[in-house]
């Protein structure tokens, strides 16, 4: 098992095999330090596998995912907005792991620029204005765009052979269409195509944007179980032993909402994660135990860990 030395601290680098040749500011928002260390642990040990550095954002805030949007507009906009004047001063094209700061983000710039005498205040806030000019992607994009799958497949150690698995994007990283990177936002592919670089089998559903309703997790919780049950049915219905995702929210709810109705839970994990397994990277299993649904059983089972 090869060891990684991938790290990030803040104005950290994550450095990574002799063959670094990419350099990307790092956003890691909120989830990253408390519901969603997971992923924030294997985008961080992927990159560095593959050789490519990540320098956090220094003094980054809160993006206002889940809250601000729904309270105040112009905080809605000044709170990424704080975060794109610092990603511009980096000079860095910045790595939004969470679907929901990913959004926000490139939300905020997009009315920014759409409507720049609403939010001429934002100037005088920021201590100058924006340069809009700042470039925010999701590790998706990377990983398909920047590494490539050629790339990806030389780095397979440990092949996911017998992993069925549905693609899972949620609303966030394909609506609005205008600011998505996938370029498909109704029948997504991305996912798909790394999973089976990594030698996993990716089915065909009809879920993979829809929306688990994380929004709706505290006010309307009835709601959000309806969605999330919905979305973890249809991907029992295909045979799948797991979700694959890129956002928090919705790996979260999906594990805690999901009723097993008889049945072990679905774990919904990280693609970052799929990649660490497949790359054999260490320290895969403290990623699983930080799930409401550890993977291990379900892929232990399949011979893919002792």
């Amino acid at each position: 098992m090869q060891e990684s030395n991938a790290f990030c601290d803040k104005g950290s680098v994550v450095t990574g095999t002799p063959e670094a040749s990419l350099t990307y500011g790092y956003y890691p928002g909120c989830s990253a330090h408390a519901t969603a260390q997971e992923y924030d642990a294997s985008v961080k040990a992927v990159f560095g596998a593959l050789g490519l550095k990540l320098v956090e954002i220094e003094d980054w805030n809160c993006c206002g995912a889940s809250s601000a949007h729904n309270l105040s507009h112009n905080l809605s906009v000044g709170l990424p907005a704080r975060n794109l004047a610092l990603i511009e001063q980096s000079g860095l094209e910045t790595v939004a792991p969470c679907a929901a700061c990913y959004n926000r983000l490139r939300v905020a710039q997009e009315e920014i620029a759409a409507h720049p005498d609403e939010f001429g205040w934002l100037g005088e806030a920021l201590g100058g204005p924006l340069q809009g000019n700042a470039v925010v992607r999701s590790p998706i994009s990377i990983m398909v765009e920047d590494v490539g799958l050629e790339r990806i497949a030389a780095h397979v150690k440990r092949p996911l052979m017998g992993l069925k698995v549905v693609s899972y994007y949620g609303c966030l990283l394909a609506r609005p269409r205008s600011i998505s990177e996938l370029a498909d936002t109704e029948h997504p592919y991305e996912l798909d195509d790394i999973m089976r670089t990594l030698g996993a089998e990716p089915l065909t559903w009809s879920y993979a944007v829809d929306c688990c309703g994380g929004s709706l997790s505290i006010s309307r919780s009835d709601v959000a179980r309806r969605m999330t049950q919905t979305i973890v049915d249809a991907a029992r219905a295909t045979g799948a032993h797991a979700i694959i995702t890129a956002c928090p929210l919705c790996q979260t709810n999906l594990e805690m909402r999901q009723s097993g109705k008889g049945q072990a839970k679905m774990p919904a994990l990280y693609f970052t994660e799929a990649m660490g397994l497949a790359f054999d990277l260490p320290d895969t299993d403290k990623w699983w135990k930080k799930h409401l649904v550890n993977p291990r059983p379900m892929l232990s089972k399949l011979g893919l860990v002792a």
